[in-house]
């Protein structure tokens, strides 16, 4: 970077919060304030972490500073396009928790708003920019360990913890819906494995079975998706268990025609407690990964793009896409597409 980028923070409603802003900080980035609609169960941890920068009590503060570069949003899911429109009128880069936004209508909104200001919107795609196992598959895939990706699999189990859990989490309209939620990470790495820039939704399901005192929320969700180059599938849910000692055992398995690799992205179930496994297997390795090391290219690519008005952390169409699908395939499970 030629100058140490200025961050800020609106809305930390969500943990995912400690990843975006850490991350941007582990790169060099200067975290200058934050600001937030509503006390949180989140403010605690958030405050440990980062006690050195202000609260604002205005958000309108951090918006009207020109020293300020980029804005992480991990607001009410609901409130994250808003949020992110008044920081591009104000000439700030945003990097927003997914899912980006909830509806067709705020997508739109926030498009028009890139193509008129001429800012970053992007997304941070936690299960692939802050999984160091997916920097190691990306790094095979693209080095042709597995000949061309032709379908990936991809699962997302959440552990519910519902007596921390706000009020917005069991609402419908404030979250989402899980697809276009937890979903959005998986569509995310479909879309980039099968090196696709478009595909169609082809079945998509929503339930809740297993929590009807809180019948707004969806604890289950599945979907099939499918492009030119590919096919894919995908589960979430927040059905983890208590004995498994973390939040969830996200896996992704990347078929291709030479062979597959396999993410076990934050666990290894009983065989050790180790994060970022990756299995390769194709005509002459087949072999277990340790990939803690990989890194995570996008906080530094992002702050480079901010910076240098490029484009290397992500293409705008594809944040564009994701959130698109996302949200086509919750309106699919409801029946309201």
């Amino acid at each position: 970077m030629s100058r140490p980028l200025k961050i800020a923070a609106l809305g930390i409603d969500h943990r995912h919060i400690f990843g975006q802003v850490g991350s941007m900080v582990e790169v060099g980035a200067e975290f200058v304030g934050w600001w937030t609609a509503r006390e949180t169960p989140v403010e605690e941890g958030f405050l440990k972490r980062f006690p050195d920068a202000p609260r604002f009590a205005d958000r309108q503060e951090i918006l009207d500073n020109p020293e300020i570069d980029l804005i992480a949003i991990a607001a009410v899911p609901a409130e994250r396009a808003l949020l992110a429109i008044e920081a591009m009128r104000a000439g700030k880069d945003v990097m927003v928790d997914k899912p980006g936004c909830t509806t067709l209508d705020q997508l739109a909104s926030i498009r028009a708003c890139v193509a008129e200001t001429g800012r970053i919107w992007s997304v941070d795609f936690s299960e692939r920019f802050e999984v160091p196992a997916v920097t190691k598959a990306t790094e095979l895939v693209e080095a042709g360990a597995i000949g061309q990706v032709v379908s990936t699999t991809g699962l997302g189990p959440h552990r519910a913890n519902l007596p921390t859990r706000p009020d917005w989490f069991f609402e419908r309209e404030a979250y989402g819906g899980i697809l276009c939620d937890i979903a959005s990470h998986q569509i995310d790495q479909f879309l980039f494995f099968t090196g696709s820039d478009d595909a169609e939704i082809v079945a998509a399901n929503v339930a809740n079975y297993a929590n009807p005192d809180h019948p707004g929320m969806q604890d289950y969700g599945d979907l099939m998706i499918r492009s030119k180059n590919g096919h894919g599938y995908i589960r979430v849910d927040w059905y983890t268990p208590d004995a498994l000692p973390t939040w969830g055992d996200g896996r992704l398995t990347i078929l291709g025609t030479e062979g597959y690799i396999e993410l076990r992205k934050y666990v290894d179930v009983a065989r050790d407690d180790v994060t970022d496994t990756l299995y390769l297997v194709n005509g002459t390795r087949c072999e277990r990964i340790d990939c803690r090391d990989a890194g995570k290219p996008y906080f530094q690519r992002l702050a480079n793009d901010v910076l240098d008005r490029t484009a290397t952390a992500m293409p705008q169409d594809h944040a564009f896409k994701v959130t698109e699908l996302a949200i086509k395939a919750q309106m699919m499970a409801e029946g309201k597409l």
